[in-house]
């Protein structure tokens, strides 16, 4: 049944293992890759959930979007400040309409 089975750590495609300090400097590295290819990006702040920690929901102007978990919301806006880019509370704003709009054309691109 598997309910005293320690989790299996993090590993690279090599099979490596990750450290958690090497998870949060990979993320934050592929979030600031995300901003320095893509224009006018912001950040949305997600909250913790029962499932999930703390995420971060990069947006452009296209719409493209990234997610990430930060450790904490104090994290997550040391983030978005070292990167220079605006962040907002999702649950007090929303999504940006771009994203849906973006989210939708690549439905219909996989569909057709």
């Amino acid at each position: 049944m598997g309910l005293f089975r320690r989790r299996r750590a993090a590993q690279t495609p090599d099979g490596v293992p990750v450290s958690g300090r090497q998870a949060r400097e990979a993320a934050v590295e592929h979030m600031a890759e995300f901003v320095r290819t893509r224009v006018g990006v912001e950040a949305y702040l997600e909250p913790v959930t029962n499932v999930t920690q703390a995420t971060v929901v990069l947006i452009a102007t296209t719409g493209e979007w990234t997610r990430r978990r930060v450790p904490d919301e104090r994290a997550a806006r040391a983030i978005a400040k070292d990167l220079g880019i605006p962040v907002y509370d999702v649950q007090l704003t929303g999504y940006p309409q771009r994203m849906r709009d973006w989210n939708s054309r690549q439905r219909a691109r996989r569909s057709s």
